[in-house]
Parts: structure tokens; C-alpha cells; sequence
């Protein structure tokens, strides 16, 4: 099956003489400075390659560095692959791409070596063996932590160190990435950024790799830091790039929700560890639900949680740590000191929580090497769609893929061969614009309207008449702020998310049954005929991308090969 659908955008957001503006040449550019970009930054440079490493904002300001719970990997006596890759999934209801998973897990003891040898301090047991915890979806522990609570921030610690130090990597922070480059081939070759001062500049390379991770600004409950645009997935389908599976989007249950504080979230670990979740009453209400009561699958207790919060008419839920053994302070000390900033003893009193978008599963389609269908472009962790998640990504298996595939697109990267012309200054075509009109646009507001809309019509429960009315408002503001011909980051990161919306709602309309994450209120069971991805291809003409999509089976992949 195959569809084209309505959806226009402009090739480049800017598009000034590239005889003008300043560039560095270099091996390899990495987009994106958490655990999948550092990873691969190192790899490559440690095959020889000269790599330049590209953040929107700090080094540090990552989704990598905001993850709480941990990183799985098969470490335990009582474990092994093939209980990880089950797991794996079965949570991925019937999606996972089996050589992705096999690959992923079988590189989980190797990654936390790699990350032992460059200084990472893990929490250890009494025996001084890493002390190995459950999280949802897991039926062993082999969630590996720091501080409890601060996983991200100890492997973001690490990975930032290691890349500071070598000498091949050069760091560009507070850079934003604007837009891919491609030759006349289509190839890609570079990368057109705004630099701190506010100058576009010019990066030159026959190999690109983003890793500038997810797009949980799309709504307006989410855990990720406001950097969370979606602009890789963006600037990628801009290129030509294939998107597959946008249309799951998995909402972590548990956030602190507090009127004025951030929507913090509150590890899987704290109900591995005895946390459990109560209505407004007391009742704890996620035994009748599932099996695995408050440790089933993180799509099973986010849509609990959202029909609790309907069925009593309250904001949230409350996750009550009283019969934890062990003092949560001591075992949940970033969480604690979060809470007890506004008024809450975490083991005495209940913590309000709610659903918040959390991870991206769709993105890039790329195969075991990060590949994507555009040569010399790459893209690794969550921006990526390896096929190690299916429809529902199982707990702490992101850093897991970040720092595996990370690696190995790295190395793959240094190993490829460049261009058999070398590099040229490409030149960009003018961006296709309309008459200006008489109209100012707020974008402020319009990215609140996105996020608001975004959060009631395709957030954790959708419709199909909802859909096509959240789609109809996409693309009538897609139209207004392309007219403005934007030429500022938040004008650019509200085109990016625009765009991803708009694939992400073609998925969700397209795909009619519930699977995993993506819940059809008005097509509740999973269908068999839809045991595939959704899989878009841009379509490039003359400046303008639209799409088509089609429905591709398991184990199908268009993958250039360089």
C-alpha cells in the first residue's frame, strides 16, 4: 500500500552564497552531544578520523544527561541474551527488527566496559559487584545505575570527559544545526549551521551523523529538556531521508506534576524498588490492570494512569514510597531533594504524578550501522529508527542502544570511504517563498498551540476524526510559517517540530489499530495486516519535500550502502 500525502516543505530553511560564509573542514560530523554522538565521536576518532562535535546548547544539555533509571545489560549470573532479547520483544508487540535487537543486547556487557574503563562510577553491592536492578518490562535485573537516580548524568560525566580529551575531536557548543547539505547527487556533504554570534557557517565532510536525540516538545507534558525539537528527524527528511514508525510515542507515567515545577521524572526504579501508584482515594489500582501491576509495560500504566486520572476527575495520581525497604532519600536522593523543594517528604508523603511524552521511538531509518537512505548521512540513538524498540520501548534500553550503535556507526563512519572527488562548496538552490503578507505571526504562541493540541488529540489515547483535525491544523500552520521565511533558532525549531508532527499524525491516522504505544480509541485491537512499519519517503521537487507512505514489512530495509 502506498500513499502520497499532502505535505509540503521547503528543502532549506536558509539558503545564503556558501561562497560567503565561513567553513571547516573535517572527517566526520556528529550532530548532538549525548551518549549516541559521543560514542560514535570516539569511535571514529578512534579509528583515525577527525570529528567535529556539534551542540545546539551545552555539551551537557542532553536527554542522555536527564536519564534517571539506568542502562539494561545482561551482566547477572541468573541472566543471558536470549531472556534480554525476549523481553525485549515482547514488549516491542511484534515490531522489533531481530537483527537490530540481537545486536543491541549482545553489545550491552562491552558498552558497560567501555564506559567502566573511561572512569564511570556504578553503584555497587556489598560484594563491590555492580548492583543490578528491575525496571518495567524486564523480567531480570540488569538495569545498571548511579547514584540511584542519576545514571544519565554519570554517563553523560563520563562521555563528555573522554571526548574533551581527545585530541582528534573538536567540540562546537551552542551551535545550531540548521540544515544537511547534500551534492547534486543527493549525497550528503556538510551541514549549514548558526553559529554563537548569530553568522551561518559552513561544515564540510563526506560523512554526517545525527544523533541529536528526540522531539517530546512536540507536547505540552514532557520529561525532555526544551533542546527536544525533533530537528534531526527534520533536517534529515528535508535531505530525503526515510522516516518509519513516528507514530509511537511512548509517555513515561510517573512525573512529578506540581504547579510550577518542571515535569521531572520519577524513575522506573523507585516502583522496582516497592513504589507504588494510588488514586486520589488510596487505591492502588494497577494490580487489577495487569500482571505486573506497577512494573508492566510503560504504555499498560501511562493509559492506567490517564483513565484513573479521568474516572476521578483529578490531575494525577499519587506514587506512594512508604513501604520502600530502605530510606528513599538515601536510595532516590535526586528525586527527594526535587520533592522536598516543594513541601514533599518522598517517604511519608504521596508524590503527584502524570503522564509526560518521554521517547521517540519512530525516527531515521537506518540499519545496523546507522545508515540512512541518504548517502553519507547516519543517524544513532533516538532520532534513529534501528528496530530495537517495536511499538513499545522496554526501560533503560536507550542508553543501551545509544552507546552500542553509537560506536558502531563511528567506526563505520572512519572506515567508509570519502568522496572519490573530494570535497566542493556545494551551492544551495533559493528557498521557495511566497509574497510577504501583512501578518504577524507569534511564534511563541504558535509552539504553545502545537504542544497543547498535540497533547489532547495525539497524545496517549487518539482518534481518528482528532486526527485528521489535529493533521488540518499541522499543515495550515506549516503553510503560515513558511511564508515568514524564519531566520532565528525558534523559528527553526518550530518548523522542525511542525514537521515531525505532521509525519508523526500521517503514522497514528494511517496505522488503524492499537499497538504498544500508539492506542486507537475507535480501533482498540491490534490487527495482523498491520504487523508493519509505516515507512515515509520524502519526495524532492524542484525545493519542496512532500511524502508518500507505505506499509513495510519486518525485516525490509532500503538502506544505501556506501
Amino acid at each position: 500500500m502506498t500513499d502520497v500525502h499532502e505535505i509540503q516543505l521547503d528543502r532549506y530553511l536558509l539558503a545564503p552564497d556558501l561562497r560567503r560564509v565561513p567553513g571547516w573542514d573535517f572527517d566526520v560530523l556528529v550532530i548532538g552531544s549525548g551518549a549516541a554522538g559521543c560514542a560514535a565521536a570516539l569511535s571514529a576518532a578512534g579509528a583515525g578520523a577527525s570529528v567535529a562535535v556539534i551542540a545546539k546548547a551545552d555539551i551537557d544539555l542532553t536527554n542522555t544527561s536527564k536519564a534517571q533509571g539506568g542502562m539494561a545489560a545482561v551482566l547477572g549470573p541468573d541472566d543471558d541474551f536470549a531472556t534480554h532479547i525476549d523481553d525485549t520483544q515482547r514488549v516491542g508487540c511484534g515490531l522489533c527488527e531481530p537483527d537490530a535487537v540481537r545486536t543491541v543486547i549482545e553489545g550491552g556487557p562491552a558498552a558497560v566496559e567501555r564506559l567502566l574503563a573511561m572512569g564511570a562510577v556504578f553503584d555497587r553491592n556489598a560484594q563491590g559487584a555492580l548492583d543490578l536492578s528491575r525496571e518495567g518490562g524486564h523480567t531480570r535485573a540488569r538495569i545498571v545505575h548511579a547514584d540511584g537516580d542519576a545514571t544519565g548524568r554519570e554517563i553523560q560525566r563520563t562521555v563528555r570527559r573522554a571526548i574533551e580529551s581527545h585530541p582528534d575531536i573538536t567540540r562546537f557548543p551552542s551551535t545550531f544545526a540548521i540544515d544537511l547539505v547534500t551534492d547534486p547527487e543527493g549525497r550528503c556533504c556538510g551541514l549549514l549551521v548558526s553559529t554563537p554570534s548569530g553568522q551561518p557557517a559552513l561544515f564540510r565532510a563526506p560523512h554526517v551523523i545525527l544523533a541529536t536525540g528526540g522531539a517530546g516538545q512536540l507536547y505540552r507534558e514532557t520529561t525532555n529538556p526544551a533542546i527536544a525539537t525533533g530537528d534531526g528527524v527534520a533536517m534529515g527528511v528535508r535531505a530525503g531521508a526515510t522516516v518509519r514508525d513516528l507514530e509511537f510515542f511512548q509517555f513515561h507515567p510517573t512525573c512529578l506534576y506540581i504547579a510550577g515545577a518542571a515535569r521531572v521524572l520519577i524513575s522506573e526504579i523507585v516502583r522496582g524498588a516497592g513504589g507504588v501508584l494510588r488514586d486520589r482515594d488510596g487505591v492502588h489500582f494497577m494490580p487489577d490492570v495487569h500482571n505486573d501491576a506497577d512494573l508492566a509495560p510503560r504504555d499498560v500504566v501511562s493509559r492506567a494512569v490517564f483513565e484513573r486520572m479521568v474516572a476521578t476527575g483529578d490531575t494525577s495520581v499519587y506514587l506512594d514510597l512508604s513501604d520502600i525497604d530502605g530510606d528513599p532519600h538515601d536510595l532516590f536522593p535526586g528525586i527527594g531533594r526535587t520533592c522536598r523543594f516543594f513541601g514533599i517528604d518522598i517517604a511519608r508523603d504521596p508524590v503527584p504524578v502524570r503522564p509526560g511524552a518521554h521517547y521517540m521511538i519512530g525516527g531515521l531509518e537506518v540499519d545496523d550501522k546507522g545508515r540512512t537512505s541518504v548517502e553519507g548521512l547516519w543517524a544513532v540513538g533516538e532520532c534513529a529508527s534501528s528496530g530495537l524498540h517495536g511499538a513499545n520501548r522496554v526501560g533503560s534500553n536507550s542508553l543501551l542502544e545509544a552507546l552500542v550503535l553509537g560506536t558502531r556507526a563511528g567506526e563505520a563512519t572512519a572506515n567508509a570511504d570519502a568522496l572519490p572527488s573530494g570535497l566542493r562548496r556545494p551551492t544551495l538552490p533559493p528557498r521557495n517563498t511566497v509574497p510577504p503578507v501583512d501578518v504577524e505571526l507569534n511564534v511563541e504562541d504558535l509552539t504553545y498551540s502545537l504542544k497543547s493540541v498535540m497533547w489532547r488529540q495525539m497524545g496517549i489515547v487518539r482518534r481518528g476524526e482528532e486526527l485528521e483535525e489535529v493533521l488540518a491544523k499541522l499543515r495550515f500552520w506549516n503553510r503560515a510559517l513558511q511564508q515568514l521565511v524564519p531566520t532565528r533558532p525558534g523559528s527553526w525549531e518550530l518548523c522542525n517540530m511542525l514537521a515531525v508532527a505532521q509525519l508523526a499524525t500521517i503514522g497514528a491516522l494511517t496505522r488503524t489499530e492499537s499497538r504498544g504505544v500508539h492506542h486507537r480509541a475507535d480501533h482498540l485491537e491490534p490487527d495482523e495486516a498491520w504487523r508493519r512499519h509505516t515507512t515515509i519517503r520524502p519526495i524532492l521537487d524542484e525545493g519542496v519535500v512532500a511524502v508518500s507512505l507505505e506499509r513495510m514489512p519486518i525485516g525490509h530495509r532500503e538502506i544505501a550502502v556506501t
